[in-house]
């Protein structure tokens, strides 16, 4: 291994915050984070292994089941319209809760690199990441999916109507803006405080996001887990936020709009 890579893998010191070392006030911040993710990607995670397990008694393979990331919610196209931008709002109010808690904790949304100071970086950034994370995952995701380690992941099932590709990039941004905020952002900055060490928050931090992609498979987890890793190294080397929600986003809509747009002119798709 090169040393220019070897220095890029190895975490650099913590610029802020300082570890909390008061009792009162690390309980608090244990507290808060056993809140945060029960309501929010903790409960994800285990409702996903519920459904795995559920999946895996079943005497069907894995790889002839189907779940859909994206699928009608109700029966009415303007209802269903509704609960879709719903959803979305949940997940923007997820994001909102992590910034909240930082911000009330003393901390500016530029401690975790979501000024906009950088804003053409910071795209041509996620752009890049994407395209390291985008192609070896779906390959990953096709290898699973033949080999039985994951479902027939089926990104959008919604009816071919005027609104499917606004809330499709809509949810794509919901989903990067919790789940970079929660999982990078602050998860990250508060076992900082805690004065855990930074692989073992970067580990930790990946596990979770792939727990709440066990309902993909086996192999959802494992891709999640290693795109968590690289989007956790790259958040503790840059303190940067912004490239991984837009590198989160292009990756989702990709996802999202390409298969609706293709999976009625394709065979190869699930």
């Amino acid at each position: 291994m090169s040393n220019g890579l070897r220095d890029w893998l190895r975490p650099a010191a913590p610029p802020r915050p300082s570890v909390v070392t008061d009792p009162v006030q690390r309980r608090g911040i244990v507290v808060e984070l056993v809140i945060v993710f029960a309501i929010t990607l903790g409960l994800s995670g285990l409702r996903s292994l519920l459904t795995l397990l559920d999946a895996l008694l079943r005497t069907e393979p894995l790889r002839r089941q189907r779940v859909a990331i994206n699928a009608p919610q109700a029966t009415l196209d303007l209802i269903d319209l509704g609960k879709q931008l719903l959803s979305v709002v949940q997940l923007l109010g997820w994001g909102a809760l992590g910034l909240y808690l930082l911000w009330r904790g003393g901390m500016r949304l530029a401690e975790v690199g979501l000024d906009r100071h950088r804003p053409r970086r910071d795209l041509a950034t996620g752009a890049a990441l994407a395209a390291l994370i985008g192609i070896p995952g779906l390959a990953l995701y096709f290898v699973g999916w033949q080999l039985g380690f994951n479902l027939a992941v089926q990104p959008s099932t919604l009816t071919d109507s005027w609104w499917r590709p606004i809330t499709l990039t809509l949810a794509a941004f919901g989903n990067a803006f919790a789940e970079e905020v929660l999982v990078v952002g602050y998860l990250l900055t508060r076992l900082r405080q805690l004065g855990l060490r930074e692989n073992s928050s970067l580990l930790l931090a990946a596990v979770l996001r792939g727990s709440y992609h066990l309902y993909q498979g086996i192999g959802g987890f494992v891709g999640n887990l290693l795109m968590g890793l690289v989007f956790g190294r790259v958040w503790q080397r840059t303190n940067r936020l912004w490239p991984l929600v837009v590198a989160h986003t292009l990756l989702d809509v990709v996802a999202f709009v390409g298969y609706a747009v293709l999976r009625d002119h394709v065979t190869w798709l699930p």
